[in-house]
Formats: C-alpha cells, sequence, structure tokens
C-alpha cells in the first residue's frame, strides 16, 4: 500500500499503535530478515514486514538470506524451512496455512513464519503483524493457523463504464470510460488489504455481464486482465470473471447457446484455452443465470447442472471453477396470486440437481432465501445439497443495510448464519461446516462476499464500513470468531488503544444492526424500501410489483403465511426441528415472526406488546438510538484521526435524517391502515 495517503486509506493497515509490549516481545527480532525465497509472493511478504517494522522502530530491517549474528525472522516456505527446530512434521500444517515459532539457531533468536505454501508463508506474516499491533504476548503469537474455508471470494459487481451496482462507496477502481484502467497502483493497495485478512480469490466484473463486459473474455481485453491478475497474484489472490451465458451467440457467432450443442461446448472450450494462455493459474468463472432477465439453460430447455457442467467441463483442465449462483426465481410473478412465495425459489430450483453437478462447480447460495434483507431465516438450501460444492453469498455492501451512508456492522448478522444449525445430519449440521466442506465431505467450498469497496479515499465511503469488509475476511478464514472478538480487533488496529475509543466504537458496532432494524423493517418482514434504488422507506414500494417480495398488510394483520399447514409450505423446506419451529407460532423466532405468520396487529407478543404498538415503538427507539450513536461519536472528538473523525460525523447526521424519515413513515403508514394509536401518545402523522 502507497504510504502517507492517510489514516483511513490505509484502513487496518497502518501500523500507527504499538501496544506497551512491543519492545520486551518483539523488537530484537525487527532489524533483520532471512528470506532464501525470490518468489513474488514471499516479496510481497517481505515488503509488508519492511513496512510495519520501519513504522514500528524507525529503521528499515536488512533482507538477508543466511542468518545474522543477532536476532532475526524468518520468513519461507518448509522446504527452507530448519524443520527440526519447528518441531512438526510437514502434514501437520493446513492447506494455505502456517507456523510460528521461536528457537534459536548457533545461540541467536529466530522467530520462523514458515507456510506450506508462499501463499501460507504470506499468510502467516500478516498474522504476526496484526498480533504484534494487538498486543498478544510472543506466546499467544507462536503455533500452526490456517484458513477455515478453502475459497474466500471477493465479488465485484463492477460494470467496465465505472459504475458500480450496489456500490456505495465511488466508482470502480477497475474500470472507467469502457476500459481497464492504466495504473494499477490502487489495485495492488487494495490487493495487500485483501490478503492481510484471507481472501484468496475475487471476480472483478459484475454478475449482471453486460454488452461490453462480454467481452472481457476475449483478446479485446484480456491483456489487460491479465495486468489487474499479475497485480493480485502477488499476494496469493486468483483472479475470476462473470461471465454472459449467452456469449456464445452475443460474440461468438453461433445462433445458439444451449449447453448440449456440441459447437457451444467447443467454443467455451477454445475461450478457456485462451484465457489460461494469458492468466496461467485463472480462477474460474462466476454465472447468475436464468435470474432477473440474465440468459441461462432455461432458455433452452436444459437445467442448471447441464449448464453449470459445461463450463466446467472447459475448465477442469486446468484446475478452474464454477460458481454457479443459486439465486433464481421468477421476477415475472403476478401479485394476485398467493400461493407463489418467492422465498421458496432456490430450494425448488437447485434440490432436485443435487448430486448432478461436477465436482468443480459450487454453487453459491444467498445467506437467506430472499435477498439480503436485515433480517430473515438461513436459506434452507444448506441442509439440502448433501452432494454438491456450495459457498454462501454474503452482501458487505450495504444494499438493504444502509448503503454505507448509515452505520450497519454486519458481524452479527453473518454469525447468526455460519452459526444457524440445518440438522443435515443431526445436530450439530451447522452452516460453517457445509459450506466448508467438513460436514458432507465435499471437495471445494467456501464464503463469497459482494464488495463494498469503490474509488472512494477510505474505501468503503463510510470509514466504520471497513469494518464490514474486515469482519468478511476474517470470518472466512476463522468463522469461530465472534462479532465482538472482530470488531475489537479492527478497532484496535484502525484507531489504537485508548480504552475510551476502544470501547465507543465497539459499541457503536455492535447496536448498529439492531439499531438499523428498529427504524426501518418490522419482525422479519422486510422489504419496505424505494423501488429501484433501496434506500429509503416505500411500505409499499414492492407490494404490488412482479418481484415476489410483499408484506400483505391490511387494515386486519400483516405478514406473510409460510406455513405449511395454510401457507406457501416453504417452512417444509427446511429438516426437523427447524421446520416444526418455524411452523408453529408460538415457537417461531419473534425477530422472523412476520416472515413466517400472518398475524393481526393485536397479536401479543412475548413482551406484552401488541405487533402494532412494537411497530410504533421500535420506529421511535430505532431513532433515538441513532441520535445516541452521533453522541458516543461526538465524545472522541480530538481522539481519533481528524479526518476519519469528520468523515464519520457527516454519515452519522445523514443516518439520523434516514431514521426519521423510517420512523415517520412507517408508523404513519400503520396508523393510517389500522387507526390504532399509539398508547404513548407520541407524535404520527394523520
Amino acid at each position: 500500500m502507497s504510504l502517507n495517503k492517510g489514516k483511513v486509506y490505509e484502513c487496518w493497515l497502518s501500523y500507527s499503535y504499538l501496544p506497551d509490549n512491543f519492545n520486551k516481545e518483539y523488537r530484537g527480532f525487527c532489524n533483520s530478515i532471512v528470506a532464501k525465497s525470490k518468489h513474488p509472493v514471499i516479496n510481497s511478504a517481505i515488503e509488508e514486514l519492511k513496512i510495519a517494522f520501519t513504522r514500528f522502530t524507525g529503521q528499515s530491517p536488512q533482507i538477508v538470506e543466511s542468518y545474522p549474528d543477532s536476532g532475526c525472522i524468518f520468513v519461507g516456505i518448509w522446504d527452507e524451512a530448519d524443520d527440526k527446530a519447528l518441531g512438526i512434521s510437514y502434514s501437520d500444517l493446513p492447506d494455505d496455512g502456517f507456523i510460528i515459532r521461536k528457537y534459536e539457531n548457533s545461540g541467536k533468536n529466530v522467530l520462523a513464519v514458515v507456510g506450506k505454501n508462499e501463499q501460507g508463508a504470506l499468510y502467516g506474516v500478516f498474522h504476526l503483524l496484526r498480533s504484534m499491533c494487538l498486543g498478544k504476548t510472543l506466546a499467544q503469537v507462536q503455533g500452526i493457523d490456517g484458513p477455515g474455508n478453502p475459497l474466500r471470494i471477493i465479488n465485484h459487481w463492477d460494470n467496465m463504464s465505472g459504475f458500480i451496482e450496489r456500490g456505495y462507496a465511488g466508482q470502480s477502481i477497475f474500470f472507467k470510460d469502457n476500459r481497464i484502467i492504466s495504473d494499477l497502483s490502487r489495485i495492488k493497495d487494495y490487493a495487500r488489504l485483501l490478503a492481510s485478512i484471507g481472501v484468496n480469490g475475487v471476480t472483478i466484473n459484475n454478475v449482471n455481464v453486460h454488452q461490453v463486459e462480454t467481452r472481457l473474455i476475449t483478446d479485446e481485453f484480456l491483456p489487460d486482465v491479465a495486468r489487474i491478475a499479475d497485480v493480485f497474484r502477488q499476494y496469493g489472490i486468483k483472479l475470476y470473471l462473470s461471465i454472459n451465458f449467452a456469449a456464445p451467440v452475443e460474440i461468438g457467432g453461433l445462433s445458439t447457446a444451449d449447453p448440449l450443442d456440441e459447437s457451444v461446448k467447443k467454443w467455451w472450450k477454445d475461450v478457456t484455452d485462451n484465457i489460461y494462455r494469458y492468466i496461467p493459474d485463472f480462477g474460474g468463472f462466476l454465472v447468475k443465470a436464468d435470474s432477473e432477465f440474465r440468459p441461462g439453460p432455461f432458455t433452452y430447455g436444459r437445467n442448471h447442472d447441464e449448464g453449470a457442467n459445461m463450463l466446467a467441463e472447459a475448465l477442469k483442465p486446468y484446475g478452474g471453477v464454477v460458481f454457479w449462483r443459486a439465486f433464481v426465481y421468477n421476477c415475472q410473478v403476478d401479485w394476485r396470486d398467493r400461493t407463489i412465495d418467492r422465498a421458496k425459489a432456490a430450494y425448488d430450483n437447485f434440490k432436485p440437481l443435487d448430486g448432478k453437478f461436477m465436482d468443480n462447480v459450487i454453487v453459491q447460495i444467498k445467506n437467506g432465501p430472499m435477498d439480503f434483507q436485515i433480517r430473515e431465516p438461513v436459506s434452507p438450501l444448506f441442509g439440502a445439497m448433501e452432494k454438491t460444492n456450495v459457498a454462501v453469498e454474503l452482501q458487505i455492501t450495504q444494499e438493504y443495510t444502509g448503503q454505507q451512508r448509515d452505520m450497519c456492522y454486519l458481524g452479527n448478522m453473518w454469525k447468526e448464519v455460519l452459526d444457524f444449525d440445518t440438522y443435515a445430519k443431526g445436530q450439530g449440521s451447522l452452516v460453517s461446516k457445509v459450506v466448508n466442506g467438513s460436514l458432507f465431505g465435499t471437495k471445494y467450498g467456501g464464503i463469497v462476499g459482494v464488495s463494498n469497496i469503490g474509488e472512494s479515499k477510505c474505501w468503503t465511503g463510510h470509514p466504520l464500513a471497513q469494518a464490514n469488509l474486515y469482519c468478511f475476511g476474517r470470518l472466512a478464514w476463522d468463522p469461530d470468531l465472534s462479532a465482538r472478538e472482530i470488531a475489537e480487533e479492527w478497532v484496535k488496529l484502525t484507531f489504537g488503544h485508548e480504552p475510551q475509543v476502544e470501547d465507543t466504537i465497539v459499541s457503536m458496532l455492535m447496536a448498529s444492526r439492531e439499531i438499523y432494524e428498529k427504524y426501518t423493517v418490522p419482525l422479519g418482514i422486510g422489504w419496505m424500501v424505494n423501488p429501484g434504488h433501496h434506500y429509503g422507506p416505500s411500505v409499499d414500494g414492492y407490494e404490488y410489483s412482479h418481484w415476489g417480495t410483499y408484506h400483505y398488510a391490511d387494515w386486519k394483520g400483516i405478514g406473510v403465511d409460510r406455513t405449511a399447514a395454510s401457507g406457501t409450505g416453504y417452512t417444509a423446506q427446511y429438516n426437523e426441528p427447524v421446520a416444526s419451529m418455524y411452523e408453529n407460532i408460538e415457537t417461531c423466532p419473534e425477530e422472523l415472526l412476520l416472515f413466517f405468520h400472518h398475524v393481526p396487529y393485536t397479536y401479543k407478543l412475548k413482551s406484552g406488546k401488541t405487533v402494532i404498538q412494537h411497530i410504533y415503538d421500535t420506529h421511535f427507539e430505532g431513532y433515538e438510538e441513532a441520535e445516541g450513536l452521533k453522541e458516543k461519536w461526538l465524545t472522541l472528538k480530538g481522539k481519533i484521526d481528524a479526518e476519519a473523525f469528520d468523515l464519520v460525523l457527516e454519515r452519522l447526521d445523514m443516518q439520523l435524517k434516514n431514521a426519521a424519515e423510517w420512523r415517520d413513515v412507517v408508523n404513519t403508514y400503520f396508523y393510517r391502515k389500522t387507526g390504532i394509536d399509539d398508547i404513548h401518545g407520541r407524535k404520527i402523522y394523520r
């Protein structure tokens, strides 16, 4: 990362805050770095140590190939290390993993960072530096570590015009004016950020592949795509491309894109062969097919396994994979037909195909059955695909969660997803075990996040939204971490160790999701947003549209009956005992009550409040708590970086205006719908 661009640009890698134990624990190792390899990824690891140690000590360390006469750090792979001193065998190291161990060499202390491969060594260096900055002791740092998921991927929804679909942090860092940018220095800085949290793959273009982007797989653009791949490769990150399923017709001159047509198969094989000539370690394809007007195998009467496998065959010789999105539903439904339930679509489309996909196809499933709402249940498809590689797709960019104008730390939401028990093989069948492949013994798997970065100076528009990117990477690496642990790490690395600063920002982060939920949508109903751009309230915005997302509010009640007994039958897609839990209104978690059940406004919650009073109360409370966020932030003036302080304050002012709008629109809507007064007599516009 280029130095001296400011702390908001450097994110959690500014190396500005050292705890008191640094000199005692680590100072003696920082004068020399021993590295025998010239591998580009090892070079990146050494460059990182140089940046950090120069900041820590004021002196640049020496880079040597043999052990010096003083303490040093050794960085390398297993074949270059003193395996006897490490005290383990090669097989003890997990894939992409590392060991950090202190030992003596000729009477001199050596702190070794040894990877199973070059990527592992790089991850080990970032782990060491993060631990130093967090104040961990040398005893706490030593040991073996490795990623909890084989694939840890960021999806960018960037268009070559420079516009980012669902982008809330400026324009693309990859594209401008339908070309790939010439200056790749910011991409290198970004690759460094991603490697520091263990990300090992990036898809650089939008899943909605438009006309110009369709040609990214051709000689017209591949030389420049290869330049981007070269940058990411230095940080152990593979490059992927989103592709247009209809490309054989649109740019290939064929009359069909039928996946079973031999000419189509050959066309994709030739295209794939050519991509690997430019990018030998190309990761593979990401595909959105038969979804929201995108072309796909349904056009030709084929199934999704047939479409995915055709592409997988082309990638197989090179070790490439296909990420095939399960976001497939009928987006031309008649709102009058209450038997149609968009929530059921992914399961209905993909469960019958379990076991039919090739072993280098990964079905990419959104965390919930709808579309990244602030509150929805976990997709039942995770408990249904026992013979298929799957990945969970999380939305780091805050499409329905405040668009990086409103503060909303997503760590708690993601932990709920990863810790959700599918009961697919009895109790303990967590989503985290499904997607990492351990539950069903599948070959590939992992966690995918839709990017929240752009060309804004702080990368994410809202400086505190950096916490979501950091959290994504840390959870993908270690799903057992808690959302609070990750928040605490991020705050210390980004703002330092001053107790008031840490306590204040961590408390803001941990409360922010519930605050946003309170002043927006009640009890899991979702969707009450302005159509199109999805920011701000419109209670009936999608209620009578063709997208299939409804709350069914009338003057008597609200909610969607998704039970098997009297509703759409969605609850039956879950394994027992989850299905019965959601089916029974008494055991259904109240935060999801209106997602699963239609109830009268006078229905009493366990708190003793009626649903309508809960709606009124939470919307008033949400606004007041948003005011509290600003009040807390103001106490940090002069205690943190001034640029970050001002940027966050500006966003908190935006959030207050948005929260007031949500509060007034939603409360007024339901008062006018029901005629039921707020028992506290607060201001509702009648």
